[in-house]
This record gives C-alpha cells, structure tokens and sequence, in this order.
C-alpha cells in the first residue's frame, strides 16, 4: 500500500447500510446459484478497525463480516459456486482464488474481491457441509452524527 492509499479517507457507510448491502449481495449469490439460503441463518459481526500496531481508533470506524448458510446437498456445491464466480466476474470482481475439490473430495472455495477494494466475497463448503456465503468489509467510517458536523 503507497503512502497515498494508507492516509486516503476511509469509506464512509452506516453499519445498517454495510449490512443491508451484503444481506442484497447474498441474496442475489444464492438467486443466480439457484439456491435457497437458510432462513435465520444470516450471522453479521461488526468489530473495531485494527490499525497495524493493534491501534483502535475510538471514532467508530468498523469492519463488517456477514455470513448465511444454504442446506443444499453437497453434490451440488461446485455447480452453485461456478454459477455464482461467473456472476462475480460479470460484475467486474476480481477472482482471488477457486477450486471446486480438494483430496478429492467436493470442496469448493471462491474468494473474490471487488475493484474498489471495500468489499470481500468467499464461497466455501462447510466442514459440516453446508454452503457458506460470506461478505467481508475492509474498514468504514460511519457517517458524522448531526451533533459531530454541528461543533
């Protein structure tokens, strides 16, 4: 990272925003699968931007991870991640990385990264064997409050 990308603005989003786009990203990953997505299962976790020196800005800058299952059979894992890595790619995400096996068994995994750098997307098989679908913020400021922009 340049000295210019490590002191540019953080992006600025609300928790419920960040939230609510990753939910619409999930959702449509599990529409173009052709898969349903366990109800109840969508787990968002917000924490703490860490700076490298285990620094924590008190100034409400977080980090998003939104996960959600689908129950589908495990046979149909690689077909789901396929269709939805073409989509990724359709939508201009950069594809990190991607296999559909490993020793020999189904397990797929896709990482992908969107160009502007403030959103992650990983596909993955489950130990349990559920598909899991998951969207990674990098670090977002919230919004000023009325009463941070008044002083």
């Amino acid at each position: 990272m340049t000295t210019s990308d490590r002191d540019a603005p953080l992006p600025v989003m609300a928790r419920q925003g960040a939230q609510d786009w990753a939910q619409h990203m999930t959702e449509y990953m599990a529409q173009t699968a052709g898969i349903a997505l366990t109800p109840g299962s969508a787990e968002p976790f917000f924490n703490d931007c860490v700076g490298k020196h285990d620094e924590v800005a008190k100034d409400g800058r977080y980090t998003m991870s939104y996960a959600v299952y689908s129950s589908v059979p495990l046979e149909t894992h690689p077909e789901a991640v396929r269709k939805i890595r073409t989509m990724l790619e359709e939508q201009g995400f950069k594809i990190e990385g991607y296999r559909e096996t490993a020793n020999g068994k189904i397990s797929p995994l896709l990482d992908a990264s969107q160009p502007s750098g403030n959103y992650l997307i990983s596909v993955e098989t489950t130990t349990g064997g559920l598909l899991l679908l998951r969207v990674n913020t990098t670090c977002l400021m919230p919004p000023a409050s009325p009463s941070q922009s008044a002083g």
